[in-house]
């Protein structure tokens, strides 16, 4: 008769299964994954930067907006090569995305793919990198959350951002976040503190990149609005039915929503806090609910392109309509 396997030993053979599949994951990544050195010129002077990017296809590598910026001259190291040096051929700081150019890529860095749609939360997930120039590190995590917002140097926030447990610091910029299958589940992005990190999603990378290559350049979609989600006080103040969809402040005059939404005309005070009155209340947008900016910022960035017409049902004054909205153009970012 066959001796039974104790649950010490079936804890122990789980973790050596777990442990082999990071480390099969490793091994199969980490040639793709390149470390980044750039050299900048802003208006505090020269200096060096340091980040991650991998390779998208057979010239091109990804990497940050925020690694490349103001590079002055931008170098890649392969895991099996020395420094060889790179171009930017396109950056978008709206997504903090860009891509290089890479003429000697080795056999062994092939390019990594993209999901298609963001993961399920509680996905496990490597992060690889370079954090602190510590060249081809790896930390494992899971996915703790999807359809983030991100802050941004720009008037805009970065939208349907992967949040994860896995550690990133300086220098895992750029670098992939990939799933045990090795499908790049997001960009990293950045670190928040302890037991949080970001990622630009797979699916505005999947947006923006091939954009990038070809034009240089990718167009956002732009509503000319300033927008707030709507909390209770608003919702009171509003005499709405329920507390969800997104408000619109502020219409941008001449912009596209200019005499098509309705912004705010006055405030009220409600339990001695003043709340924006008189506004548009958005909660679907074509077919899609709408019932939280990042929602909308997310049906916008991936769902949507300039010039696109969309209908937007509004409640405006106590009473829902609609109406046809169409989509304009993110001016140039400042810098």
């Amino acid at each position: 008769m066959a001796a039974r396997t104790t649950a010490s030993e079936q804890v122990e053979q789980l973790s050596q299964e777990v442990g082999q599949s990071y480390a099969d994951l490793y091994a199969e990544t980490i040639d793709s994954v390149v470390q980044l050195r750039v050299y900048v010129d802003s208006t505090y002077g020269s200096g060096t930067a340091g980040g991650t990017g991998f390779v998208y296809d057979d010239g091109h590598v990804v990497t940050n907006d925020h690694v490349v910026q103001n590079a002055r001259e931008v170098y890649v190291r392969f895991r099996e090569t020395g420094w060889q040096s790179a171009s930017v051929v396109g950056s978008d700081v709206y997504s903090d995305l860009a891509v290089l150019s890479v003429e000697d890529r080795p056999e062994a860095a092939a390019p990594l793919s993209l999901l298609e749609t963001d993961p399920a939360v509680g996905t496990e997930v490597m992060a690889i990198g370079n954090p602190f120039q510590y060249s081809g590190s790896a930390s494992v995590g899971i996915v703790s959350g999807i359809n983030r917002t991100l802050p941004s140097p720009t008037n805009f926030s970065i939208p349907d951002a992967i949040q994860t447990d896995a550690a990133v610091n300086p220098g895992n910029s750029g670098g992939p976040l990939v799933t045990l299958e090795g499908d790049v589940a997001g960009v990293v992005n950045s670190g928040g503190g302890d037991n949080i990190g970001f990622a630009i999603s797979a699916p505005l990378t999947r947006r923006v990149v091939p954009a990038l290559i070809e034009d240089g350049e990718y167009e956002h979609s732009y509503m000319g609005v300033r927008l707030g989600n709507v909390g209770p006080l608003v919702a009171e103040a509003n005499d709405l039915e329920a507390a969800t969809g997104v408000y619109i402040s502020v219409v941008s005059e001449g912009g596209p929503s200019d005499g098509v939404l309705q912004g705010r005309d006055e405030r009220r005070e409600i339990n001695g806090v003043e709340v924006p009155v008189g506004g548009d209340v958005i909660v679907r947008m074509g077919e899609t609910p709408i019932p939280t900016r990042q929602a909308l910022s997310s049906f916008l960035s991936l769902r949507t392109s300039p010039g696109d017409s969309i209908e937007v049902e509004v409640v405006r004054d106590g009473q829902r309509q609609v109406v046809e909205l169409t989509l304009g153009t993110r001016p140039e970012p400042e810098r």
